[in-house]
């Protein structure tokens, strides 16, 4: 039976759309629906095409944490920054550079002809940085210019030289001394003597 409402011509055909693709007026209030799914409303003839099914989602639950071990963790990572934080504040706030002993000596036989006595003073320390500020005086009358040592964390032990040339002929009695002023102010020193005949 055909439609006498449904256009006539040779190029018409008809094509039946589901319900979800029509387009015309909305349905009129008063008309009922032919079913309700869930908050959906359909209206219209026929029966729209069930969507395929979605594909199946694996849902895992995460894994279960056990009970204190974020606490561990974050307790040992707070472990090393309170050390660290202690030894750079003893570095920076701790015991201040101290001098324990002050000792100076040269080969007692002298230095040889036209050569130089190496007088070594050694100065043993608390361990802690700092830096030593000296001089040498010399018997000759004559004395270095101020002189600094820097003294690194942990060295407990610094050692400082004087180069004392000598020439000619002759025999001369020697004395070296160290004087450090600061971080305190101590003295050493050596005796030898010069002797060349040639």
């Amino acid at each position: 039976m055909s439609d006498p409402h449904a256009p006539q011509g040779d190029d018409y055909s008809a094509t039946v759309l589901g319900s979800h693709w029509f387009s015309g007026p909305p349905p009129p209030q008063d008309a009922a629906p032919d079913r309700v799914e869930g908050s959906v409303l359909r209206f219209g003839p026929g029966v729209t095409a069930a969507l395929p099914a979605p594909f199946p989602v694996a849902v895992t639950a995460p894994p279960a944490r056990r009970r204190g071990a974020g606490l561990r963790r974050y307790a040992l990572a707070a472990l090393v920054l309170a050390a660290v934080l202690a030894y750079l504040g003893w570095q920076r706030f701790g015991p201040a550079l101290e001098v324990r002993d002050v000792a100076v000596a040269t080969d007692p036989k002298g230095p040889a002809c036209d050569a130089a006595a190496d007088v070594v003073a050694v100065v043993r320390t608390n361990g802690r940085p700092g830096t030593l500020t000296y001089r040498w005086l010399r018997s000759d009358g004559t004395h270095s210019e101020q002189l600094t040592e820097r003294v690194p964390s942990g060295q407990r032990e610094a050692r400082l030289h004087l180069l004392w040339t000598f020439q000619g002929a002759g025999t001369y009695p020697a004395k070296a001394e160290l004087e450090l002023l600061s971080p305190a102010r101590h003295t050493a020193a050596t005796d030898f003597t010069y002797r060349c005949s040639r």
